[in-house]
């Protein structure tokens, strides 16, 4: 991924909300640092504190990060949670996938005609022990099999070919997974695969990407991104939505 990613168009994107820091205090983490862990948090589904202490488990994720701990302490997760949160503010999240779809687009790394959806919970702390005393109203429950489940959910769009996302969508744990359907078609497939969650759904599919017609695909077992072997079989012999 170092050669994979384009860090210096993704630091340029992010620097004029980056705060440095002021003064005689403690100096800010280097942005392309801070910027390694996030990427790093997607991509292994880590927390906060969680990928802090990866960073001093793991000795190829401190070379990645670019972390020398004979010299430096890696940072801790209020900063990592911060670094974050400001990204959110500042709505850098869809802007940072389409620079990264667009410098794989240019490197050969081109979106297929085959897409496949999926979503998974997100889970929140659900108490009120906070400085508003009151839990996020765009937070809520939803029930899975016999489980209930509190926080928000992720909704994703995953190249069949590539296995790269390419399109991303948040929402409440309640709402149901077909309903991001719209936003995670880049409307040039000719084959959708999801799972039981998007039975039915034809209609606004074919609405989204008229190039579809009947090979609109059923793949059972997807957790999350990951992509199991019927996730490669061709759309015409998958179940119909």
């Amino acid at each position: 991924m170092d050669t994979v990613m384009p860090w210096g168009k993704l630091t340029g994107l992010i620097e004029p909300v980056y705060r440095q820091a002021e003064g005689a205090g403690r100096p800010a983490v280097g942005l392309e640092r801070m910027l390694r862990i996030h990427f790093l948090q997607h991509w292994f589904n880590l927390s906060d504190p969680a990928v802090e202490e990866a960073l001093y488990d793991s000795r190829a994720m401190r070379e990645f990060v670019g972390i020398d701990l004979g010299r430096e302490p890696a940072p801790d997760e209020t900063t990592i949670c911060k670094f974050r949160h400001r990204l959110e503010a500042h709505a850098l999240g869809k802007k940072i996938l389409a620079t990264v779809n667009a410098h794989l687009a240019r490197e050969g790394f081109k979106v297929s005609t085959g897409t496949i959806v999926d979503a998974m919970i997100i889970a929140a702390p659900s108490s009120t022990k906070n400085s508003s005393g009151e839990r996020d109203p765009e937070i809520r429950q939803t029930k899975k099999g016999n489980e209930w489940h509190f926080g928000m959910k992720a909704h994703i769009g995953v190249d069949s070919r590539t296995k790269l996302i390419h399109s991303v969508a948040a929402s409440s744990a309640n709402v149901h997974d077909s309903l991001a359907l719209p936003v995670l078609l880049h409307g040039r497939e000719s084959c959708v695969w999801g799972d039981s969650a998007y039975q039915g759904q034809s209609a606004v599919i074919r609405s989204q990407m008229p190039r579809a017609g009947a090979l609109i695909g059923f793949v059972s077992g997807i957790v999350g991104a990951g992509l199991n072997a019927d996730a490669r079989v061709g759309c015409s012999e998958r179940k119909a939505l």
